[in-house]
């Protein structure tokens, strides 16, 4: 069965360049009040790169954790942009390699209790060195790693970020 709460009204609480906060008067299944604390956000889109055995991070500084992390390029969605261009669009960026082919693997939901936010999870071939383009006030590593070792980051906790542990499951699953 489907429970299914109704919105009342939005109070946005806070616009900024990344996220909107907003915090809703909404009504249970069972017509009781209640309020839900929402982030909007425009989405996102990521690429799995794969070459010769290995594959192909990004390392950067996160602030939010406090740490540097491995993760697959990836970036926000811009307004109305279609999520395969800006997949394309994040790993010529960030790792200076342009791809001709992308398969979706996933949209993920990451964060489902607060947030509208969906990330498009792709895989890329065909890739051609060309120059990295990172946006103003991004420092990022390029890191190719063989999948050996990545396996093992796996298992041993050492990669962290969440659409590049589903993109990585997804690609051993179905090597």
């Amino acid at each position: 069965m489907d429970y299914i709460e109704k919105t009342v009204k939005k109070n946005y609480i806070y616009k900024g360049k990344i996220l909107t906060l907003r915090k809703d008067d909404a009504l249970l299944p069972d017509g009781k009040p209640c309020i839900r604390e929402i982030i909007e956000h425009s989405g996102g889109a990521c690429a799995l790169y794969v070459e010769d055995g290995k594959a192909l991070f990004v390392r950067q500084y996160r602030y939010a954790y406090g740490e540097s992390i491995y993760e697959i390029p990836a970036g926000k969605l811009n307004d109305g942009e279609n999520p395969m261009l800006a997949a394309q669009r994040e790993l010529e960026e960030e790792t200076g390699i342009k791809v001709e082919k992308l398969e979706l693997l996933y949209v993920a939901y990451p964060t489902p209790g607060y947030t509208n936010e969906k990330i498009y999870v792709y895989r890329a071939y065909n890739g051609v060195k060309t120059q990295t383009h990172p946006d103003e006030g991004e420092f990022v590593d390029t890191v190719w790693i063989p999948l050996t070792k990545v396996k093992e980051m796996l298992k041993n906790g050492e990669i962290k970020d969440a659409k590049t542990i589903i993109a990585l499951q997804a690609y051993f699953l179905n090597e």
